[in-house]
């Protein structure tokens, strides 16, 4: 068994070597070394490179934002696709062009796309901050069923939607459930605020003692990443809640 993945490990190297017009010497590494010259390969030339495509695309992004969504609207004008659709779209969510967003979001998810999750729930994100939140309570119906919806984005601004809109019980009763030890960090915070905003002191000063404590025994890498959110159930706990 480990011979033919060998085999067609090498073949799909040398495929690839040759329709990229790699070094010839690729050629020698994979032949001779069967298996650490096609792993090297792989990992010099298709992986690495697919990062570091990701990172030139960021870089570009940040010095011509416009770039992005100027590509994607030539590639929707000559294809258009539900895929090009919501590509577009989520451009322009990111741009903050919501209204954008949400006409082409609406355009897409039509026919056998109409309750298509991942759509949707950019959908309601745009609606969500565009502040149009009777949208939101509608279209959560569409996806609310869905298992991914579960502890999702979509029902974290659902949850403050519902504040929002007057329904403060089930608001917390959805923001409760992403209140897990050593996780959502961003939610949690935002849940004890959530209890500051509706005069539930007590409840807000657990939740940021316990992110707080959490933050004592994380590794580098998880405090760096949570750092912010951290820092600010510090700063919540020093007024005095």
């Amino acid at each position: 068994m480990l011979y033919y993945l060998t085999i067609a490990l090498q073949a799909y190297c040398l495929y690839h070597c040759y329709i990229n017009k790699n070094h010839f010497y690729w050629y020698f590494a994979i032949l001779f070394l069967p298996v650490v010259g096609s792993l090297l390969y792989l990992f010099l030339n298709v992986l690495q490179k697919r990062e570091m495509d990701k990172v030139q695309d960021g870089i570009i992004t940040v010095i011509n934002p416009t770039k992005k969504i100027n590509d994607l609207e030539k590639k929707l004008s000559f294809a258009d696709t539900f895929e090009n659709k919501v590509s577009l779209a989520d451009a322009y969510l990111g741009a903050r062009q919501y209204q954008k967003a949400i006409d082409l979001y609406k355009s897409a998810l039509t026919g056998t796309f109409e309750k298509d999750y991942y759509g949707n729930a950019n959908l309601i994100e745009a609606f969500y901050y565009s502040e149009q939140y009777a949208e939101v309570v509608d279209r959560i119906k569409v996806i609310q069923d869905s298992p991914r919806f579960k502890k999702s984005k979509a029902m974290f601004l659902y949850a403050l939607t519902l504040e929002k809109t007057g329904d403060v019980d089930l608001a917390e009763e959805y923001l409760n459930q992403f209140n897990a030890p050593y996780s959502r960090y961003a939610e949690r915070l935002e849940l004890a605020k959530f209890n500051i905003r509706n005069a539930k002191t007590d409840k807000a000063r657990e939740t940021l003692n316990d992110i707080v404590t959490e933050s004592q025994g994380m590794s580098k890498s998880s405090y760096k990443l949570n750092k912010g959110f951290i820092l600010e159930a510090k700063e919540m706990l020093a007024t005095g809640l």
